[in-house]
């Protein structure tokens, strides 16, 4: 039981701090998964729309749009930081 938890405390993941470098990875993976999911999904405008005008690239992208590629974003973001975090990259 012990050596099962001596293990476990080996293996965990060591995270970093928030700053700047952090802020532009996140940041450029949710831009990143917005222009994917613009192309991607394929029956746009769906659901609700934004309450506040739009830009015309931004046409049939709605609220469930921005909340799906936003969500993957923060999925690919959390997984780029933890994976450079981890090769000792930042």
């Amino acid at each position: 039981m012990f050596h099962l938890l001596g293990l476990m405390a080996q293996s965990s993941v060591t995270t970093v701090a928030w700053n700047p470098y952090t802020s532009l990875i996140m940041i450029g993976c949710n831009i990143f998964a917005i222009v994917i999911g613009r192309y991607a999904i394929q029956k746009p405008g769906q659901g609700p729309p934004f309450p506040v005008a739009q830009a015309e690239f931004a046409e049939n992208f709605g609220f469930p749009e921005l909340l799906a590629t936003m969500s993957f974003g923060h999925i690919l973001g959390a997984g780029m930081i933890l994976g450079l975090t981890q090769a000792g990259l930042l």
